[in-house]
């Protein structure tokens, strides 16, 4: 008993250790079950001063290397993915492409998990090199769908995602644009509240994973070159998977690596990835798990990325620095301009992505032609999702914890 205690002691003295380089005064920890980080979680000056406190902390490529291993498993772990579930067979499908201007789209659909359908839309370069890059593209939260016309302002089919889309694709990039977890075509299988539970972080996180499986396995993809780009939610989504995925070799996360916003979407914040006994991680800490791989950190004066040029981008600096790569992290801000993927935001995106992957210098949209959600949907209708699909979260959160044991 006193040799179990002793163990319990130190147990308790290690993890307290994690943590005790946190500035005074932040919001206590749950008592009971565990600490969720939403929204504005901190106070802008309580953001900051978490980073300066941690830029004293973590002053070598050491120190910074332990806390980025206790983060990486503390959010594997919080997000509901440890141990990681068995990858099983992706099935995919995809359909006959469409031919545009220096680009083609195909519809995609393939299972992260069994009976579990992620849909999505392939771009392709007409003229693609041997080996093309590759880019995951995610999408933020958008309106649902009240009505027949509400599907185009919505996930996949807004215009925004798909101008991006197709013109990285015509600059020569093979590029994925995939639903949100209860948006677009996963609307249809699991119903729009599906998005709104915890498990929607565990599963988008599972599903982008097994998005880059997706993508490497395509033949001409340079599995070297894959990058991952998305605003607000998508942003969100493209921190974790850079944090824990090192095939991501190129990170444009626009309008949310913030110290003090979390995210306010169950999708987002309703999983333990923050903060525990064990590490406290703002979504500017996990941006920095990113080093030294080349991120461009997109930001605006209209939403909680206000300040990055003046708190999260020095921050970065500093932790880029440490390997030397100070050079790989970049930050555009628009000050002027609110929360979207609008075209200027989108065109700093290009250059950089540019840059980095070795893809055309042509920014021009006007050669995008944007469908319609009808032909770039895979399940046209509800009766077209196939017998073996899963039909509830539950089931789904239940087929993937299978997949744990």
């Amino acid at each position: 008993m006193v040799k179990f205690s002793v163990v319990l002691l130190l147990s308790a003295v290690a993890a307290s250790a994690q943590v005790d380089w946190l500035p005074a005064g932040l919001p206590p920890p749950a008592k009971d079950g565990p600490t969720l980080c939403v929204r504005d979680y901190l106070t802008p000056e309580q953001g900051d001063a978490v980073l300066q406190a941690a830029t004293k902390q973590f002053d070598t490529r050491a120190t910074w290397a332990s806390y980025a291993d206790v983060a990486r498993r503390k959010i594997q772990e919080g997000a509901g993915l440890a141990p990681w579930p068995r990858r099983t067979s992706l099935n995919a499908m995809l359909s006959e492409p469409r031919v545009h201007d220096g680009y083609t789209v195909q519809n995609v659909m393939f299972e992260p998990v069994p009976g579990v359908y992620a849909c999505g839309n392939l771009y392709r370069p007409i003229r693609a090199p041997k080996r093309a890059p590759a880019v995951l593209a995610t999408h933020g939260h958008t309106s649902g769908v009240d009505a027949p016309t509400d599907w185009a302002r919505h996930g996949r089919f807004h215009e925004s995602v798909q101008r991006r889309a197709a013109t990285l694709a015509r600059m020569g990039a093979v590029v994925l644009t995939i639903d949100l977890f209860g948006y677009g075509d996963s609307l249809m299988q699991f119903g729009a509240a599906a998005h709104r539970r915890p498990f929607s972080l565990t599963m988008q996180l599972w599903t982008n994973l097994r998005a880059i499986d997706f993508l490497a396995s395509l033949r001409g993809v340079d599995k070297d070159r894959i990058a991952v780009t998305g605003e607000s939610g998508g942003a969100t989504e493209a921190l974790l998977l850079t944090a824990l995925e090192p095939r991501v070799a190129v990170t444009v996360p626009v309008a949310m690596v913030s110290s003090y916003f979390f995210g306010g979407c169950p999708c987002e914040s309703g999983r333990p990835i923050h903060r525990s006994e064990e590490h406290f991680a703002s979504n500017a800490l996990i941006a920095a798990l990113a080093a030294p791989r080349p991120m461009l950190v997109v930001s605006d004066g209209g939403d909680w990325t206000q300040f990055t040029p003046k708190s999260e981008f020095p921050f970065l600096q500093q932790i880029y620095r440490l390997y030397g790569a100070e050079d790989k992290v970049a930050n555009v801000h628009l000050a002027a301009e609110g929360h979207d993927y609008g075209p200027s935001k989108r065109v700093a995106m290009y250059r950089f992505m540019g840059a980095q992957l070795g893809l055309k210098e042509d920014f021009d949209e006007s050669h995008v032609a944007l469908e319609s959600p009808d032909a770039m949907r895979v399940f046209k209708t509800p009766e077209e999702i196939p017998a073996t699909a899963l039909r509830t979260a539950e089931a789904a959160e239940a087929a993937l914890r299978d997949l744990q044991r």
